[in-house]
């Protein structure tokens, strides 16, 4: 995988005995692995989710690389130190974003509880690993002064954010469950508010797919809005408390429920949040998590490339490689806040 030999001259003084020995050229890695070996290596465990002592297994038994579950350690926390200053740079890049999907999910790090959390803009995907799901890790990766709108479910942390766009997928699963309620008023709104849902799904789909414009779609949800609005008013003064505390809520904040038809690149589901998460879920559920701080930075850190890389139609491998390389050679890492 390497593809080169480099060897040494070593020569011993005859009257001090002192060992001198030629250096290796610029780039080259000091230890037995290269810059390629160590992105296969990385995207084995990474972007197929294989264990390392199966990835080690693969080297040594498709590649004749001999491989121990410890230099798959090594290769984890070489990748991680190459691709570090693109991650932080996103991160510094996200406050800016004026759009953000973002959603969150259990994990494990060391048998404690940790949380994983994505935020999706247009040209890229940012994970990060905490150990709270609390509104203080909003504040620590968006920053005070963010102006942007976030696309997300009902959790209160968000709600701080002042500028959001609830889940229209979301609300509907919340509607389902009314309609599947055995209290025949909390029934026949389920089904009353489903009917309308179902309308604004048909319409955004048109606008998604270029059929109709953005301001087309606001005039024709503008009695979907009002038929909506007029349903959560009814449920809110029903005398039902299994419809009044839901409908309070989504009234009070009715506002959030219509950003996307205010601002072009904002759509009214999460799905694309809810879909990046889906490869670190496989994950979790296969690893069980992280056992130390050094495997969470790997992970969240190579998350980010992987859905990056794939966002930008870019060739992960390549990547991988270019990166390491350039970290051997002590140059900058290839940038991923801007598209090839």
């Amino acid at each position: 995988m390497n593809g080169y030999e480099y060897r040494r001259h070593r020569l011993a003084c005859p009257c001090c005995g002192e060992s001198t020995c030629a250096p290796l050229p610029e780039g080259v890695p000091t230890g037995q692995s290269g810059p390629r070996l160590i992105a296969l290596s990385g995207l084995l465990m990474a972007c197929f989710r294989q264990s390392k002592r199966r990835t080690a297994l693969f080297l040594e038994s498709l590649l004749g690389q001999p491989c121990s579950v410890g230099l798959t350690v090594k290769h984890q926390a070489i990748i991680t130190e190459a691709l570090r200053p693109a991650y932080d740079e996103l991160a510094t890049t996200l406050p800016t974003q004026p759009q953000l999907g973002a959603d969150e999910t259990p994990t494990k790090q060391a048998g404690q509880k940790a949380w994983l959390w994505t935020f999706v803009a247009s040209t890229f995907t940012l994970f990060t690993m905490r150990g709270s799901r609390a509104a203080t890790v909003l504040n620590e990766l968006l920053g005070e002064n963010f102006s942007g709108v976030v696309m997300c479910d009902r959790a209160k942390m968000y709600w701080q954010l002042g500028r959001l766009q609830w889940c229209w997928a979301h609300l509907k699963r919340d509607f389902q469950a009314l309609i599947d309620s055995s209290d025949c008023q909390v029934k026949r709104l389920g089904h009353d508010l489903m009917r309308p849902t179902k309308r604004l799904f048909r319409e955004w789909a048109r606008c998604r797919d270029g059929t109709i414009t953005r301001r087309t779609l606001k005039h024709r949800l503008a009695p979907v809005r009002r038929e909506i609005e007029h349903l959560l008013l009814r449920g809110l003064f029903s005398g039902n408390p299994k419809l009044i505390g839901m409908c309070r809520e989504l009234y009070d904040h009715r506002e959030w429920l219509w950003t996307f038809l205010d601002q072009d690149g904002v759509d009214p589901t999460n799905n694309l949040s809810e879909r990046s998460l889906r490869h670190a879920v496989i994950w979790r559920k296969l690893s069980f998590g992280t056992q130390s701080n050094a495997g969470s930075r790997f992970v969240e850190t190579t998350l980010t490339v992987i859905e990056t890389c794939r966002q930008q139609s870019r060739d992960l491998f390549t990547y991988l490689t270019d990166a390491v390389d350039a970290h051997f050679r002590s140059r900058p890492c290839p940038s991923l806040v801007t598209k090839p």
